[in-house]
Order: C-alpha cells, then structure tokens, then sequence
C-alpha cells in the first residue's frame, strides 16, 4: 500500500496530507474502494444516521423498549415529588402550628415515590448498557465481515491503521454517545411534557411564563452545537489518521530504526498530533460552551419564576398560590431545563458519535468485491491446466501494466516467471487467484473461465507462498494447518518435514505447541517462511504459486527445500516467481517479462542459447557472484 507519509521532508508535508489532500485517508470512496465515491462520510444527514442507528436497535426491541418505560415511570414518579413536598410544606403553618396527623402519611409516600423512581432508573440503565453493549457488537461483527467482502483493490487504497480504527474506535464511540444520548433524549422529552402537564394543573398563568422564558436555553444550546459539530468531524477524521501513521510506523519499526528515520517519523507524529490536538481543543472549547451558557439562562428563568411566584403569594396577580405551590413551581422551573441541561452536558459525546457512525457508515457502504455469478460453479476435480488469454490489466486506468499477455501452462508444467521489478509478475499472480479482475481477455482453469467459477473453490485449488511471510498468534500446530484445521498431528509433522522445518520445531520449548507471537516473534525470517512452505505441502493443492518462496533461506537449506519442492511439483502446475535465476533452470517454461509485457519464453537452455534479455541477466548474476 503506497504510504501517503513515506516522503516525509517536513512538518508542513505531514499538516497538508491531513488537510485533505490525500482522499484515501479521508474518503472511503474513488478508486480503491472500486466506486464512484458513494463511500463520503460527509454525505451523510443527522436524521440519516439516526434512523440507520434505529435499524441496529429494531433486534432488541425488546431492552429497548423496557428502558423507555422504565425512563418514563421514573420521570413521573420524580415530577410527583415536588407535589408532595409542596403539600408538605403547607402543612406547616407556622412555628408550633404542623398538621403532623396530615404530614407523616405524606413523608410515607414521599418515600415509596422516591424508592420507586430510584429502582426504574436503575432498571433503565440496566437496559441501556445492555442495549449499547449488544448493539455495539453487532455493528462491529458487521463493519468486520464487511472489510472480508471488500476487494483486495480496496484495502491496497486505504491506510490500515484508518480501517481498524473504524471498526473499533468508531464503533465504540457510537455505542458510548449516540445510545446513551437518545435515552436521555427520550427521559428529556418526557420530563418536559410531564413537567408541563403538572404546571398547568397548577397554575396556567404561571406555567405559561415558564414555558416562554425555556426556548433561550434551546437557542444558545443548538448555536453552539451548530458551530462545534464541523469540529468534531475534523477531530475523528484526524484521529483515525494518526491510527493509520502509527500502525504503519510500529508493524515496520525495524526499517525506522536501520535507516535512522526516528527524528523524521517522530515529526510526522507529531504534526499529525497538533492537528489532532488543535480540532479537538477547538470542538472541545465550543460544547463546553454548552452546559454554562444554557445553565445561565436557566438562572435567570428561576430568578423569574421566584419573583412572579412570590409576587402571587402576597397579591394573587395573575393567580392566587401558596407557599408550597410557589416551591412546587421553583422545583418544576429545575426540573423542566434539566433536560437541555443534561443533552448539552454530553453535547460532546454524542457530536463524536455522529462523527464517528458516518466513519463507520461509509465503511458499511464502501463497493464490495463483485459477488460471484449466479451460475458460478465449485471447482471440483482439477487437472491443472491454466491458459492466461490476451489479458490486459492496469491498477489505475490512465497507466497499463500488463498488456497481451498469453499463457498456456498443461498440467504439470513448470512455469517460472522473472523479469525486473514491477514488471508485473507478481500482479499475474494475483490475477490467477482473482484477487483482481483482468480488464480484457480471460483467465481461464482446466478450460472454464474463472469468472464462471466460485472464488472459494477457485482459491483452495490453489496453494500460494509468498516472499513475505504471515504467521498469527498461536501454536505452531495451528500455523500449519492454518489452510487445512481439521489436519492431524502426524498430518502436520509429515508436512514440517518435507518443508525440513522438523528439526527446529521440535527444538523449540514445547515443540509443536509452543505459542508463536504476533508475526513469528523472535523467530528467523528463514524459519519463518519454512513454516509457510510446510503450511502449503498440508494442503497439497493442484496449482502452486511460488512467489520468491525460498529468498529468505540459506543456500544449503534452499536447496533441501528446492527437492521438497520438485517433489511437491511433480504432476502439478506451477508458477514460480524468482529473481535467483538459479532455482529455476528445471522449469518447462520460463517467461521473461519487461514493462508489463512477455519478451521472451522458452527453457532455460533455450533462452541463454538465444542470447537475449534472459540470457543478460542470467550471465549478470554469475558475474556478479
């Protein structure tokens, strides 16, 4: 994958990659997700994305809706208190003067109204963190399958770092913002029309004043929040950014570290950095605006509720009220802003939660890997013959790669390809395993077209090693038989030692079942790519793909598993990518390719006899040895 970082020269390069200028980092869509650039995560609405988050809920509606109840029982219960208080309070009619036969069956229920609105809101967040947790897995198990349905064209496109943040930062962001959010939106709106409700029961005039004076805590709150929503789009976007540069500068710190780049990569972090710092102090700033603006109007709604409700007390103008009425009012002044209070309070996590579900939401929708035909069929019982038709394929349409290319490989034939770097002998490969589609000619497998055939089938006909190597966090066991998990143990240690990897392993602390880390560990790059070598000898498959599978080892051990392999050959097809020209003389046919093209093809005798390009650079090696 091209690193949009890799030429690094200053602070400025790195700010201005993050600026926008590499869409990749920013935009799902374009090219590499094999679109038309539908995959924008600017594109989407606010009532968009809300009602693709309630598709999420619908399978539990269930929890879903017991937490609604629940919230709406313990918000009514809260409004009652006030009534009840205020009760109280005209029962005490002055100093020695309380209705104590009146008073205590009052505090009774006080108490079971409290004990009752406590126990709701507990089942309410109950069932809010369940529905967040359960809902949250399910976007995840989603955006995962998702990314094993892309093309490969696709995750070449994208920073890896930027993807995995998707599916796990973003996802949690959701699940922490949006679903606590619309709970207290729901208790909110319920908690304003019971509020209302119990004012008018009270005093018309007075619960009109209430509600006219409330809208100014509305307008700060939504002002803020339009300006600080841009901010926190910018904060996610960045964010996911900075995951791409670190996971690309940890899974090669090796290389860092040889050519002496730690200062350069150290800037390059650190610019990502300030930008990450600068967009989220900005949206940071602008929704901590939020909670003192809106609670400063509420201040000065309850400064007018006192003296209105006071002005009642003493004059009955507009409405005749008593003591404990005018606190009923006060409390119900609190309670009837508390909503907005409480929205803009987390104004900040649920602004990252839509920033962060139109991330996660352009991944969802990002073109997938074209589905296999209808009438595709299993490849079944396989010869092995390949025949690669007047193929024609380029990585970005305005720059051919291969053109014209023709191949014809019987069963059992030994094909080796070599030529230059990027020559496109590693992009046949990958034609013939349809990690991409040719754009013109055919592919075609013991004479069916592999667009006629399942991708799973055609893949397992196939065994592939490659000159990078991929081992997983597990037993050694379970590397082997990473293409084959049902192999047995005698099945595996056959395989190692065909591979010669025998010897090693059982050297090992605990042999076949010592833990390999993350990507081989301490482990050499040789006994690393024996241990993909025995991989592939498990699976025996019919078609073998060898890119450089022998570049990692040493002579002596190269040619003990150059034998494995001309055994493991035998009566298979195979194409045998090389730059060590050596490892290839027994092939039936060698393809000499150059800027995308086939210039020479023969045997090895054949081509030196020739004298030309194959023959040059074969002599080139010796001669250099």
């Amino acid at each position: 994958m091209a690193n949009p970082y890799a030429s690094v020269g200053s602070v400025a390069t790195v700010t201005s990659n993050i600026s926008g200028q590499d869409s990749n980092m920013n935009d799902l869509g374009g090219p590499g997700a094999g679109g038309s650039g539908s995959g924008s995560a600017q594109r989407y609405s606010t009532g968009e994305v809300t009602r693709r988050l309630l598709s999420y809920v619908r399978p539990h509606a269930v929890t879903f809706g017991i937490s609604f109840i629940s919230a709406a029982l313990s918000v009514v219960l809260q409004l009652y208190v006030p009534i009840l208080i205020g009760r109280g309070i005209d029962l005490i009619i002055s100093a020695g003067a309380v209705d104590f036969d009146a008073l205590l069956p009052l505090i009774q229920q006080l108490a079971l109204v409290i004990v009752g609105a406590a126990a709701f809101q507990w089942l309410q967040g109950y069932c809010v963190n369940r529905l967040s947790y359960e809902t949250v897995r399910d976007m995840r198990v989603e955006a995962n399958n998702k990314l094993f349905r892309m093309p490969l064209s696709f995750i070449d496109s994208h920073a890896h770092g930027d993807l995995i943040s998707r599916v796990v930062n973003d996802v949690d962001q959701v699940g922490d913002g949006l679903l606590q959010g619309f709970t207290q939106l729901f208790a909110g709106v319920v908690t304003i029309v019971g509020t209302l409700v119990f004012m008018l029961s009270i005093s018309v005039p007075m619960a009109v004043v209430v509600v006219l004076v409330t809208p100014l805590s509305v307008l700060v709150a939504s002002l803020i929040a339009k300006f600080s929503n841009k901010s926190f789009t910018a904060q996610q976007r960045t964010q996911g950014q900075l995951g791409g540069y670190v996971e690309e500068l940890v899974g090669n710190q090796k290389l860092v570290d040889a050519f002496a780049y730690g200062d350069e990569a150290q800037a390059g972090f650190d610019a990502i950095n300030a930008e990450l710092y600068t967009a989220g102090e900005r949206a940071q700033f602008l929704s901590s605006l939020s909670n003192p603006g809106t609670r400063f109007v509420n201040n000065i709604i309850y400064a007018v509720v006192a003296i209105i409700g006071c002005a009642c007390v003493i004059t009955g103008i507009p409405a005749a009220l008593t003591v404990g009425e005018v606190q009923t009012f006060l409390s119900y002044a609190n309670q009837y802003t508390k909503p907005f209070n409480e929205i803009t309070s987390v104004i900040t996590q649920i602004q990252t939660a839509y920033a962060s579900a139109r991330r996660l939401f352009a991944l969802l929708d990002a073109t997938e890997e074209e589905p296999d035909a209808a009438d595709a069929r299993e490849l079944a019982a396989l010869a092995g013959e390949v025949e690669i038709d007047h193929v024609d394929f380029s990585y970005v349409p305005e720059r051919p790669l291969l053109r014209d290319i023709c191949v014809h490989a019987r069963p059992g034939m030994r094909f080796a390809l070599v030529g230059p770097t990027g020559c496109g002998k590693t992009t046949l490969i990958n034609l013939l395993l349809r990690f991409y589609d040719v754009d013109a000619g055919e592919v075609r497998i013991d004479g069916e077209p592999v667009r006629s055939l399942t991708r799973a089938s055609l893949r397992r006909a196939f065994g592939m090693v490659l000159q990078d190597t991929w081992l997983f966090e597990g037993t050694v066991h379970d590397n082997i038989a990473y293409g084959m998990p049902s192999a047995t143990r005698e099945q595996v240690i056959a395989a190692a030692k065909r591979a010669h990897a025998d010897s090693f392993i059982r050297a090992l602390p605990q042999g076949y079942d010592t833990v390999i880390p993350e990507d081989g560990g301490t482990f050499s790059q040789g006994q690393k790519q024996l241990l993909c070598i025995a991989r592939v000898m498990l699976t025996d498959p019919a078609i073998l793909l060898l890119d450089e599978a022998t570049s990692s080892i040493d002579t002596r051990t190269e040619l003990q598993v150059q034998a494995a392999f001309d055994e493991m050959v035998a009566g298979r097809t195979s194409f045998i990518v090389a730059h060590r020209l050596s490892t290839i003389r027994n092939a039936d046919c060698i393809l000499y390719m150059r800027d995308g093209q086939i210039l020479e093809r023969g045997t090895h005798d054949e081509l030196l006899a020739r004298g030309g390009a194959y023959a040059e650079l074969y002599n080139s090696q010796f001669a250099e040895a």
